[in-house]
Protein backbone atom coordinates (compact mmCIF):
# COMPACT_ATOMS: atom_id res chain seq x y z
CA UNK A 1 0.00 0.00 0.00
CA UNK A 2 1.46 3.43 -0.93
CA UNK A 3 2.52 5.40 2.18
CA UNK A 4 0.27 8.34 1.29
CA UNK A 5 -2.71 5.97 1.23
CA UNK A 6 -1.87 4.69 4.71
CA UNK A 7 -1.72 8.25 6.00
CA UNK A 8 -5.11 9.14 4.51
CA UNK A 9 -6.71 5.96 5.82
CA UNK A 10 -5.35 6.40 9.34
CA UNK A 11 -6.51 10.03 9.47
CA UNK A 12 -9.98 8.98 8.28
CA UNK A 13 -10.11 6.12 10.78
CA UNK A 14 -9.14 8.47 13.61
CA UNK A 15 -12.07 10.78 12.83
CA UNK A 16 -14.60 8.05 12.03
CA UNK A 17 -13.92 5.86 15.05
CA UNK A 18 -13.29 8.56 17.65
CA UNK A 19 -9.53 8.68 18.10
CA UNK A 20 -8.86 12.28 17.04
CA UNK A 21 -11.23 15.10 16.02
CA UNK A 22 -10.39 18.48 14.47
CA UNK A 23 -10.78 20.99 17.30
CA UNK A 24 -13.79 23.34 17.20
CA UNK A 25 -15.07 21.56 14.10
CA UNK A 26 -18.60 22.99 14.42
CA UNK A 27 -17.02 26.45 14.02
CA UNK A 28 -14.97 25.48 11.01
CA UNK A 29 -12.02 24.21 13.04
CA UNK A 30 -9.02 25.99 14.53
CA UNK A 31 -5.82 25.54 12.60
CA UNK A 32 -3.53 22.74 13.78
CA UNK A 33 -5.44 21.92 16.96
CA UNK A 34 -7.01 18.55 17.69
CA UNK A 35 -9.25 16.99 20.32
CA UNK A 36 -8.73 13.40 21.43
CA UNK A 37 -12.00 11.45 21.37
CA UNK A 38 -13.21 8.47 23.45
CA UNK A 39 -10.71 6.06 21.88
CA UNK A 40 -7.91 8.55 21.42
CA UNK A 41 -7.85 9.64 25.03
CA UNK A 42 -7.58 6.00 26.11
CA UNK A 43 -4.75 5.22 23.71
CA UNK A 44 -2.85 8.41 24.55
CA UNK A 45 -3.18 7.58 28.23
CA UNK A 46 -1.75 4.12 27.51
CA UNK A 47 1.22 5.58 25.58
CA UNK A 48 2.00 7.88 28.50
CA UNK A 49 1.44 5.07 30.97
CA UNK A 50 3.91 2.79 29.22
CA UNK A 51 6.49 5.59 29.13
CA UNK A 52 6.00 6.26 32.86
CA UNK A 53 6.17 2.56 33.66
CA UNK A 54 9.43 2.18 31.75
CA UNK A 55 11.06 5.40 32.92
CA UNK A 56 9.88 5.65 36.55
CA UNK A 57 8.01 2.61 37.88
CA UNK A 58 10.56 -0.01 36.83
CA UNK A 59 13.57 2.06 37.94
CA UNK A 60 14.91 3.12 41.32
CA UNK A 61 17.00 6.00 39.98
CA UNK A 62 14.20 8.18 38.54
CA UNK A 63 11.46 10.19 40.28
CA UNK A 64 8.69 12.30 38.79
CA UNK A 65 7.36 15.83 39.12
CA UNK A 66 4.59 17.93 37.56
CA UNK A 67 5.80 21.51 37.14
CA UNK A 68 3.63 24.55 36.39
CA UNK A 69 2.88 25.59 32.81
CA UNK A 70 3.00 29.29 33.73
CA UNK A 71 6.26 30.36 35.35
CA UNK A 72 8.61 33.26 35.87
CA UNK A 73 9.90 34.89 32.66
CA UNK A 74 13.36 34.77 34.25
CA UNK A 75 13.39 31.02 33.61
CA UNK A 76 13.14 31.60 29.86
CA UNK A 77 15.69 34.39 29.98
CA UNK A 78 18.18 32.10 31.73
CA UNK A 79 17.50 29.14 29.43
CA UNK A 80 18.07 31.23 26.32
CA UNK A 81 14.55 30.83 24.98
CA UNK A 82 13.81 34.55 24.93
CA UNK A 83 16.92 35.24 22.87
CA UNK A 84 17.37 32.13 20.72
CA UNK A 85 14.11 30.14 20.51
CA UNK A 86 13.29 31.39 17.04
CA UNK A 87 12.54 30.21 13.51
CA UNK A 88 13.30 32.18 10.32
CA UNK A 89 9.99 33.57 8.99
CA UNK A 90 9.25 34.75 5.44
CA UNK A 91 6.05 36.11 3.86
CA UNK A 92 4.85 35.55 0.33
CA UNK A 93 3.98 38.96 -1.10
CA UNK A 94 1.54 37.43 -3.60
CA UNK A 95 -0.70 35.17 -1.45
CA UNK A 96 0.29 36.55 1.98
CA UNK A 97 1.04 33.09 3.43
CA UNK A 98 3.86 32.76 5.96
CA UNK A 99 6.50 30.02 5.96
CA UNK A 100 9.66 28.86 7.67
CA UNK A 101 12.48 30.02 5.44
CA UNK A 102 14.58 26.92 6.12
CA UNK A 103 11.81 24.62 4.81
CA UNK A 104 10.72 26.17 1.50
CA UNK A 105 13.79 27.44 -0.37
CA UNK A 106 12.93 30.42 -2.57
CA UNK A 107 9.44 29.33 -3.73
CA UNK A 108 6.09 29.72 -1.97
CA UNK A 109 4.52 26.24 -1.58
CA UNK A 110 1.04 27.76 -1.79
CA UNK A 111 1.16 29.80 -5.01
CA UNK A 112 4.60 29.15 -6.51
CA UNK A 113 5.69 32.77 -6.29
CA UNK A 114 9.35 33.68 -5.83
CA UNK A 115 8.43 37.10 -4.39
CA UNK A 116 9.25 36.44 -0.75
CA UNK A 117 10.26 38.85 2.00
CA UNK A 118 13.62 38.71 3.72
CA UNK A 119 13.76 36.15 6.55
CA UNK A 120 13.30 37.53 10.03
CA UNK A 121 13.51 35.88 13.44
CA UNK A 122 10.19 34.77 14.96
CA UNK A 123 10.06 33.69 18.61
CA UNK A 124 8.04 30.51 19.05
CA UNK A 125 6.86 31.13 22.62
CA UNK A 126 3.26 32.07 23.35
CA UNK A 127 3.14 35.27 25.37
CA UNK A 128 0.43 36.04 27.90
CA UNK A 129 -0.11 38.28 30.93
CA UNK A 130 -0.59 37.42 34.59
CA UNK A 131 -3.09 39.63 36.42
CA UNK A 132 -5.46 42.36 35.22
CA UNK A 133 -2.88 44.70 33.63
CA UNK A 134 -1.21 43.90 30.33
CA UNK A 135 2.24 45.47 30.68
CA UNK A 136 5.85 44.28 30.62
CA UNK A 137 5.86 43.67 34.36
CA UNK A 138 3.01 41.14 34.08
CA UNK A 139 4.28 39.33 30.95
CA UNK A 140 4.58 35.55 31.11
CA UNK A 141 4.95 32.68 28.66
CA UNK A 142 3.34 29.31 28.12
CA UNK A 143 6.21 26.87 28.47
CA UNK A 144 7.69 25.67 25.15
CA UNK A 145 9.15 22.57 26.86
CA UNK A 146 8.79 20.76 30.16
CA UNK A 147 12.55 20.51 30.78
CA UNK A 148 13.10 23.82 32.56
CA UNK A 149 10.64 22.93 35.32
CA UNK A 150 12.90 20.00 36.18
CA UNK A 151 16.07 22.08 36.15
CA UNK A 152 14.71 24.78 38.46
CA UNK A 153 13.44 22.06 40.84
CA UNK A 154 16.79 20.25 40.87
CA UNK A 155 17.64 21.18 44.47
CA UNK A 156 14.11 20.52 45.72
CA UNK A 157 14.11 17.01 44.25
CA UNK A 158 17.71 16.31 45.32
CA UNK A 159 16.95 17.21 48.93
CA UNK A 160 13.55 15.51 49.24
CA UNK A 161 14.17 12.32 47.26
CA UNK A 162 17.62 11.61 48.73
CA UNK A 163 18.84 10.55 45.29
CA UNK A 164 22.39 11.06 44.12
CA UNK A 165 23.83 11.20 40.58
CA UNK A 166 23.27 9.36 38.40
CA UNK A 167 19.54 9.95 38.90
CA UNK A 168 16.67 11.36 36.86
CA UNK A 169 13.60 13.57 37.07
CA UNK A 170 10.73 12.62 34.75
CA UNK A 171 7.71 14.63 33.67
CA UNK A 172 4.77 14.34 31.29
CA UNK A 173 2.95 17.53 30.40
CA UNK A 174 1.65 20.03 27.88
CA UNK A 175 3.98 22.36 25.97
CA UNK A 176 3.18 25.15 23.54
CA UNK A 177 5.06 26.41 20.49
CA UNK A 178 3.76 28.99 18.07
CA UNK A 179 4.88 27.01 15.02
CA UNK A 180 4.91 28.94 11.75
CA UNK A 181 3.98 25.94 9.61
CA UNK A 182 2.33 23.19 11.67
CA UNK A 183 1.03 20.19 9.75
CA UNK A 184 1.08 16.48 8.93
CA UNK A 185 -1.90 15.79 11.19
CA UNK A 186 -0.71 15.67 14.83
CA UNK A 187 2.99 15.41 13.93
CA UNK A 188 3.57 19.14 14.44
CA UNK A 189 1.00 21.15 16.38
CA UNK A 190 1.10 24.28 18.49
CA UNK A 191 -0.17 22.49 21.59
CA UNK A 192 1.32 19.08 22.32
CA UNK A 193 2.27 16.75 25.14
CA UNK A 194 5.84 15.84 26.03
CA UNK A 195 7.39 12.94 27.93
CA UNK A 196 10.80 14.13 29.14
CA UNK A 197 13.54 12.85 31.41
CA UNK A 198 16.41 14.90 32.77
CA UNK A 199 19.09 12.44 33.89
CA UNK A 200 21.79 14.02 36.07
CA UNK A 201 25.22 12.37 35.94
CA UNK A 202 28.81 13.09 37.03
CA UNK A 203 30.48 15.29 34.38
CA UNK A 204 32.83 12.60 33.05
CA UNK A 205 29.98 10.09 32.58
CA UNK A 206 27.94 12.08 30.06
CA UNK A 207 29.01 10.19 26.89
CA UNK A 208 28.42 6.79 28.53
CA UNK A 209 24.89 7.69 29.62
CA UNK A 210 24.06 9.26 26.25
CA UNK A 211 24.80 5.91 24.59
CA UNK A 212 22.79 4.10 27.27
CA UNK A 213 19.67 6.19 26.80
CA UNK A 214 19.85 6.02 23.00
CA UNK A 215 19.67 2.23 23.25
CA UNK A 216 16.96 2.24 25.92
CA UNK A 217 14.68 4.60 24.06
CA UNK A 218 15.04 2.91 20.68
CA UNK A 219 14.18 -0.42 22.31
CA UNK A 220 11.07 1.07 23.94
CA UNK A 221 9.46 1.72 20.55
CA UNK A 222 10.46 -1.72 19.28
CA UNK A 223 9.03 -3.42 22.35
CA UNK A 224 5.68 -1.71 21.79
CA UNK A 225 5.33 -2.96 18.25
CA UNK A 226 7.13 -0.72 15.78
CA UNK A 227 9.09 -2.83 13.29
CA UNK A 228 12.88 -2.60 13.12
CA UNK A 229 12.89 -1.21 9.58
CA UNK A 230 10.55 1.63 10.59
CA UNK A 231 13.00 3.04 13.16
CA UNK A 232 16.47 4.49 13.05
CA UNK A 233 18.86 6.47 15.25
CA UNK A 234 20.33 9.56 13.61
CA UNK A 235 23.15 11.66 15.03
CA UNK A 236 22.94 15.45 14.70
CA UNK A 237 25.66 17.05 12.64
CA UNK A 238 27.85 19.72 14.33
CA UNK A 239 25.93 22.46 12.45
CA UNK A 240 22.63 21.03 13.68
CA UNK A 241 23.44 20.83 17.39
CA UNK A 242 21.58 23.09 19.80
CA UNK A 243 23.64 25.68 21.63
CA UNK A 244 23.55 23.62 24.84
CA UNK A 245 24.32 20.22 23.31
CA UNK A 246 27.54 18.25 23.31
CA UNK A 247 25.84 15.50 21.32
CA UNK A 248 22.28 14.76 20.17
CA UNK A 249 20.57 11.80 18.52
CA UNK A 250 17.06 11.52 17.14
CA UNK A 251 14.96 8.37 17.22
CA UNK A 252 13.25 8.63 13.84
CA UNK A 253 10.21 6.85 12.39
CA UNK A 254 9.50 6.19 8.72
CA UNK A 255 6.41 8.40 8.36
CA UNK A 256 4.52 8.37 5.03
CA UNK A 257 6.34 11.58 3.98
CA UNK A 258 9.79 10.31 5.06
CA UNK A 259 11.87 9.99 8.20
CA UNK A 260 10.72 12.20 11.06
CA UNK A 261 11.73 12.70 14.68
CA UNK A 262 9.96 10.75 17.41
CA UNK A 263 12.34 11.63 20.19
CA UNK A 264 15.52 13.60 20.78
CA UNK A 265 18.23 12.37 23.16
CA UNK A 266 20.71 15.11 24.03
CA UNK A 267 23.77 15.59 26.21
CA UNK A 268 22.91 19.05 27.58
CA UNK A 269 26.11 19.12 29.70
CA UNK A 270 25.84 21.51 32.66
CA UNK A 271 24.45 24.35 30.54
CA UNK A 272 21.01 24.61 32.13
CA UNK A 273 22.00 24.26 35.78
CA UNK A 274 24.79 26.81 35.32
CA UNK A 275 22.47 29.24 33.53
CA UNK A 276 19.86 29.06 36.29
CA UNK A 277 22.56 29.35 38.95
CA UNK A 278 23.73 32.64 37.43
CA UNK A 279 20.20 34.00 36.94
CA UNK A 280 18.84 32.98 40.36
CA UNK A 281 21.94 33.33 42.52
CA UNK A 282 21.40 29.78 43.84
CA UNK A 283 24.14 27.13 43.65
CA UNK A 284 22.61 24.26 41.70
CA UNK A 285 25.21 21.59 42.36
CA UNK A 286 25.75 18.26 44.06
CA UNK A 287 28.02 17.68 47.05
CA UNK A 288 29.36 14.13 47.41
CA UNK A 289 29.86 13.66 51.14
CA UNK A 290 31.88 10.49 50.59
CA UNK A 291 34.55 12.07 48.41
CA UNK A 292 34.14 15.70 49.45
CA UNK A 293 33.68 16.58 45.76
CA UNK A 294 31.31 19.35 44.71
CA UNK A 295 30.21 19.53 41.08
CA UNK A 296 27.44 20.64 38.70
CA UNK A 297 26.00 17.48 37.12
CA UNK A 298 25.77 17.03 33.39
CA UNK A 299 22.36 16.16 31.99
CA UNK A 300 21.23 13.56 29.46
CA UNK A 301 17.75 14.36 28.15
CA UNK A 302 15.51 11.87 26.33
CA UNK A 303 12.56 14.03 25.17
CA UNK A 304 9.64 12.38 23.37
CA UNK A 305 6.31 13.63 22.08
CA UNK A 306 3.35 11.64 23.44
CA UNK A 307 0.97 12.68 20.66
CA UNK A 308 3.63 12.14 17.99
CA UNK A 309 4.42 8.69 19.39
CA UNK A 310 0.72 7.79 19.35
CA UNK A 311 0.57 8.78 15.69
CA UNK A 312 3.55 6.56 14.88
CA UNK A 313 2.03 3.60 16.74
CA UNK A 314 -1.22 4.03 14.77
CA UNK A 315 0.60 4.18 11.43
CA UNK A 316 2.76 1.16 12.29
CA UNK A 317 -0.28 -0.87 13.40
CA UNK A 318 -2.56 -0.16 10.42
CA UNK A 319 -3.14 -3.20 8.22
CA UNK A 320 -5.62 -4.64 5.77
CA UNK A 321 -6.21 -8.33 5.13
CA UNK A 322 -8.93 -10.74 4.00
CA UNK A 323 -10.94 -12.87 6.44
CA UNK A 324 -13.58 -15.35 5.18
CA UNK A 325 -13.44 -13.75 1.77
CA UNK A 326 -14.04 -10.21 3.11
CA UNK A 327 -11.59 -7.35 3.24
CA UNK A 328 -10.77 -6.34 6.81
CA UNK A 329 -9.13 -3.28 8.34
CA UNK A 330 -7.24 -4.06 11.52
CA UNK A 331 -5.08 -2.07 13.91
CA UNK A 332 -2.46 -4.52 15.15
CA UNK A 333 -1.72 -2.44 18.22
CA UNK A 334 0.26 -3.88 21.07
CA UNK A 335 -2.35 -4.82 23.67
CA UNK A 336 -0.72 -2.41 26.15
CA UNK A 337 -1.54 0.49 23.84
CA UNK A 338 -4.97 -0.55 22.54
CA UNK A 339 -7.83 1.69 23.77
CA UNK A 340 -9.78 -1.39 24.93
CA UNK A 341 -8.17 -4.67 25.89
CA UNK A 342 -11.48 -6.57 25.84
CA UNK A 343 -14.87 -6.12 24.18
CA UNK A 344 -17.93 -7.91 25.57
CA UNK A 345 -20.43 -8.71 22.81
CA UNK A 346 -23.80 -10.39 23.30
CA UNK A 347 -24.57 -12.49 20.23
CA UNK A 348 -27.70 -10.44 19.60
CA UNK A 349 -29.92 -7.84 21.26
CA UNK A 350 -32.12 -10.55 22.67
CA UNK A 351 -33.14 -9.51 26.20
CA UNK A 352 -32.30 -12.94 27.62
CA UNK A 353 -28.56 -12.46 26.82
CA UNK A 354 -28.19 -9.07 28.45
CA UNK A 355 -28.01 -10.06 32.16
CA UNK A 356 -25.17 -12.55 31.63
CA UNK A 357 -23.38 -10.21 29.20
CA UNK A 358 -23.52 -7.45 31.82
CA UNK A 359 -22.31 -9.85 34.47
CA UNK A 360 -19.30 -10.74 32.30
CA UNK A 361 -18.61 -7.05 31.65
CA UNK A 362 -18.62 -6.22 35.36
CA UNK A 363 -16.39 -9.22 36.02
CA UNK A 364 -13.73 -7.91 33.59
CA UNK A 365 -13.91 -4.15 34.16
CA UNK A 366 -11.82 -4.12 37.38
CA UNK A 367 -8.97 -5.72 35.42
CA UNK A 368 -9.02 -4.13 31.94
CA UNK A 369 -10.53 -1.33 29.91
CA UNK A 370 -13.60 -2.92 28.33
CA UNK A 371 -16.06 -2.01 25.60
CA UNK A 372 -19.65 -3.25 25.47
CA UNK A 373 -21.57 -3.36 22.19
CA UNK A 374 -24.86 -5.03 21.33
CA UNK A 375 -25.70 -3.16 18.12
CA UNK A 376 -25.59 -4.62 14.57
CA UNK A 377 -24.75 -8.18 13.57
CA UNK A 378 -21.97 -9.94 15.46
CA UNK A 379 -19.72 -10.04 12.37
CA UNK A 380 -19.90 -6.28 11.97
CA UNK A 381 -19.09 -5.80 15.64
CA UNK A 382 -16.05 -8.04 15.31
CA UNK A 383 -14.88 -5.92 12.37
CA UNK A 384 -15.34 -2.73 14.37
CA UNK A 385 -13.27 -4.07 17.25
CA UNK A 386 -10.56 -5.20 14.81
CA UNK A 387 -10.49 -1.72 13.30
CA UNK A 388 -9.99 0.01 16.66
CA UNK A 389 -7.34 -2.47 17.78
CA UNK A 390 -9.16 -4.42 20.51
CA UNK A 391 -7.07 -7.59 21.01
CA UNK A 392 -9.82 -9.80 22.55
CA UNK A 393 -13.58 -10.11 22.11
CA UNK A 394 -15.78 -12.09 24.50
CA UNK A 395 -19.08 -13.28 23.01
CA UNK A 396 -22.07 -14.31 25.10
CA UNK A 397 -24.45 -16.59 23.13
CA UNK A 398 -27.53 -18.66 23.87
CA UNK A 399 -25.44 -21.68 24.86
CA UNK A 400 -23.85 -19.47 27.50
CA UNK A 401 -27.18 -19.38 29.32
CA UNK A 402 -26.98 -23.16 29.71
CA UNK A 403 -23.28 -23.88 30.23
CA UNK A 404 -22.03 -20.50 31.57
CA UNK A 405 -19.22 -20.50 29.02
CA UNK A 406 -18.31 -17.77 26.54
CA UNK A 407 -16.31 -17.54 23.33
CA UNK A 408 -13.11 -15.48 23.29
CA UNK A 409 -11.83 -14.32 19.90
CA UNK A 410 -8.29 -13.13 19.14
CA UNK A 411 -7.98 -10.06 16.91
CA UNK A 412 -5.01 -10.91 14.69
CA UNK A 413 -5.72 -14.58 13.96
CA UNK A 414 -9.53 -14.45 14.51
CA UNK A 415 -9.18 -17.81 16.30
CA UNK A 416 -11.89 -18.60 18.86
CA UNK A 417 -11.97 -20.75 22.00
CA UNK A 418 -14.66 -21.57 24.54
CA UNK A 419 -13.97 -20.63 28.18
CA UNK A 420 -16.04 -20.96 31.36
CA UNK A 421 -17.10 -17.64 32.85
CA UNK A 422 -15.48 -18.60 36.15
CA UNK A 423 -12.13 -19.08 34.42
CA UNK A 424 -12.40 -16.02 32.16
CA UNK A 425 -10.32 -13.59 34.23
CA UNK A 426 -7.45 -16.06 34.57
CA UNK A 427 -7.60 -17.02 30.89
CA UNK A 428 -7.57 -13.43 29.62
CA UNK A 429 -4.98 -12.52 32.24
CA UNK A 430 -2.56 -15.10 30.86
CA UNK A 431 -3.18 -13.88 27.30
CA UNK A 432 -2.86 -10.21 28.21
CA UNK A 433 0.14 -10.60 30.53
Amino acid sequence: MPPEDVMEKVVNLCKRRGFIFPSAEIYGGFRSTYDYGPLGVLMLRNVKGQWWRSMVQLRDDVVGIDAAILSSPRIWEASGHLATFTDPLVDCRRCKERWRADEIGDTCPNCGSHDLTEARAFNLMFKTFVGPVEDDASAAYLRPETAQGMFVNFLNVLQTSRKRPPFGIAQIGKSFRNEITPGNFVFRTREFEQMELEFFVPPDEGPKWLDYWCTERLNWYRDLGIAEDKLRLRAHSPEELSHYSKGTYDVEFAFPWGWGELEGIANRTDYDLNAHSVQSGQRLEYFDQGSGERYVPHVIEPAAGATRAMMAFLLAAYDEDVVSGEKRTVLRLDQRLAPYQVAVLPLSRNESLRPLAREVLHLLQPHWMCDYDETQAIGRRYRRQDEIGTPWCVTVDFDSLEDRAVTIRERDSTEQVRVAVGALVDELGSRLS
